[in-house]
C-alpha cells in the first residue's frame, strides 16, 4: 500500500484551502493504486456481499445494514484513513509540509486538504451503494440522520486518526505497520466480531470508533443497536435517538483524543 507521489503545486489564485485540496485531489487521481482502493473495492466487495447475503436471507433492514456497514469499514480505514496517513507521511519526507507553512495556508488548512479526495470519494461511494442497496428493494432506512452522521463522523474521526498516526510514522512504507493498532481496533468494532465477544469484553469494545459508527448505521438503516439481540424489536424514528448517546459520545471522545495528538505531536519536518 505504499504511496508514491510527487509533491503538490499549488497556487493561492483562489482561497488557499481550495487551492491546496484541488492539488491533493489532482495527485491522487494520478495515483492508480489510490484510485482502485478509494473506488473498486469499497463499492464492489459490499455489494457482492449484499446480494449474496440478499439471495439467502431476502430483503431485510439487516442485510441492508451489513452491506452498508461493510462499506463504512472499508472506505474509512483504506480511503479516508490510510490515504491521509500516508500522503501527509510522504509530503513531510519531501518537505512540502515545512515549505507549504511559509505561503498563505494556515496549519490548520495545510492538515485539512490531504483529507479532501478520500472525503470526495467516501461520499460518493456511500451514494453509490445506498443507492444500489435501497434501490434492489431493502427496507427504507428508518433513521437517515443517524446514516448521515456515521458518514460525516467517521470521515472527521479517521481523518485525524491518520493525521494522528504520521506523527509515528517515518516514511509511507512504515505506513503499513504503524496503521495497524486503528485497523485492529477498527476490524474488532464489527458487528460479527462483537457479537461473539464476551460480555465484559463487550462492553469495552463498545466504545471503540467503528463500534460507534457500526451502531449509528445499524439504528439508522434497522432501529437497532448493531449488537441487540434476535427478539429486540425495531425502535421507530424518533425512538432512535435515545439510542444514539452512547455512539455520539463515543465518537466525541476519539475525535478529542485525535486533535489532542494531532495539537502536540504532529510534525511538519522529519527532523522535528
Amino acid at each position: 500500500m505504499t504511496t508514491l507521489m510527487a509533491a503538490p503545486a499549488v497556487g493561492y489564485g483562489k482561497r488557499p484551502l481550495t487551492a491546496l485540496s484541488t492539488a491533493e485531489y489532482r495527485q491522487f487521481r494520478r495515483n492508480k493504486t489510490l484510485v482502485i482502493m478509494g473506488t473498486v473495492f469499497p463499492v464492489a466487495l459490499p455489494l457482492v456481499s449484499f446480494f449474496l447475503a440478499r439471495n439467502n436471507l431476502g430483503s431485510t433492514a439487516e442485510v441492508a445494514t451489513t452491506g452498508l456497514e461493510m462499506f463504512a469499514l472499508m472506505a474509512f480505514l483504506f480511503v479516508q484513513y490510510y490515504s491521509v496517513l500516508s500522503m501527509i507521511t510522504t509530503r513531510r519526507g519531501e518537505g512540502v509540509l515545512k515549505r507549504l507553512r511559509t505561503g498563505e495556508a494556515a496549519d490548520w488548512q495545510i492538515q485539512t486538504a490531504p483529507a479532501v479526495p478520500g472525503a470526495i470519494l467516501t461520499v460518493a461511494g456511500a451514494v453509490i451503494v445506498g443507492g444500489v442497496i435501497y434501490g434492489a428493494g431493502s427496507p427504507a432506512p428508518v433513521n437517515p440522520v443517524a446514516l448521515v452522521i456515521a458518514l460525516l463522523g467517521g470521515i472527521v474521526l479517521f481523518s485525524l486518526l491518520g493525521l494522528a498516526t504520521s506523527a509515528v510514522t517515518k516514511n509511507a512504507e512504515a505506513a503499513q505497520i504503524t496503521s495497524m493498532p486503528v485497523m485492529m481496533i477498527a476490524f474488532v468494532g464489527l458487528t460479527s466480531i462483537r457479537n461473539v465477544l464476551p460480555d465484559r469484553l463487550g462492553a469495552v469494545v463498545d466504545w471503540t470508533p467503528f463500534a460507534a459508527l457500526s451502531d449509528l448505521i445499524s439504528l439508522g438503516a434497522a432501529g437497532l443497536p448493531a449488537t441487540a439481540s434476535d427478539s429486540a424489536a425495531a425502535l421507530d424514528f424518533a425512538g432512535t435517538f435515545a439510542e444514539m448517546a452512547q455512539p455520539l459520545a463515543t465518537l466525541g471522545l476519539w475525535t478529542v483524543l485525535a486533535l489532542a495528538i494531532v495539537g502536540t505531536s504532529f510534525r511538519w519536518d522529519d527532523r522535528g
